[in-house]
């Protein structure tokens, strides 16, 4: 009994020393499982704390990625170039849930097209939201649906769920903060919105009425005030008597 006390106990007290030692020196990793992607972040666990792994849409922002559209492609400011704005702001929304490829050439002949079959309706030039829901459902194939006295929490909740709004707008209150539009900018015009940023309070634009138009920024104050569905009397200068009103695509 004294020879096994004096070997064994010794033994296991230097295993024991050993096995702390190690312990020290290699510590357990923790690991990371992910959970769902909620709110725009993924979220990842670990022993003892949350992790937060950021993606592209952050909380406050959004911005829907698509081709950029100009009503006037071949940079002729002749009829009917002039007015198609709407033209280009339905084939913004068109391309983008058809991921077609674009070209100067076949945004030409796309909205040549477009207007042929608005002429088959007795449609005027300028085509107002009700007008442009017509070519959306016959022509393009897509539903529609039209919301009057827009907020921008109503703007903001289409966007999250990836689907672009066709904003009729006065071009001369657009032009407070878009100084790329000739002669004060349009009294009709439209623009494609396409995100938001809460932190510049401001949303993202496809403006095809310029060529810098690419992803402009309106303030939300100034977008909303802008938003006038083209005039009862068919006057473009009563622009600001239209009734404040967008579009919305579905497919």
């Amino acid at each position: 009994m004294n020879f096994f006390i004096k070997k064994v106990i010794p033994l296991s007290l230097i295993i024991t020393l050993f096995a702390f030692i190690l312990f020290l020196l290699f510590p357990k990793k923790s690991t990371i499982r992910s959970l769902p992607v909620k709110g725009g972040v993924e979220q990842s666990e670990t022993e003892g704390f949350n992790q937060i792994v950021t993606q592209n849409e952050q909380e406050g922002f959004k911005l829907i990625k698509t081709a950029f559209i100009e009503q006037s492609p071949e940079k002729n400011w002749d009829q009917p170039w002039q007015d198609a704005c709407e033209e280009a702001a339905l084939l913004t929304v068109d391309f983008y849930y058809k991921n077609k490829p674009t070209s100067p050439k076949i945004i030409r002949d796309k909205i040549l097209n477009m207007i042929k079959f608005e002429e088959t309706q007795n449609f005027t030039k300028d085509i107002n939201i009700a007008q442009m829901a017509v070519v959306s459902e016959k022509y393009l194939n897509y539903q529609t649906k039209i919301i009057d006295n827009p907020t921008i929490e109503d703007i903001k909740k289409y966007l999250t769920q990836n689907i672009p709004i066709i904003v009729p707008a006065s071009g001369k209150i657009l032009y407070q903060e878009n100084k790329h539009f000739n002669s004060g900018g349009p009294y009709y015009h439209n623009v494609v919105v396409l995100g938001y940023d809460d932190d510049k309070q401001q949303f993202i634009v496809h403006d095809v009425g310029t060529k810098s138009g690419s992803y402009f920024h309106y303030s939300y104050s100034l977008l909303l005030e802008s938003i006038h569905d083209f005039p009862i009397s068919g006057i473009k200068e009563d622009i600001n008597n239209g009734q404040k009103r967008i579009l919305i695509l579905l497919k």
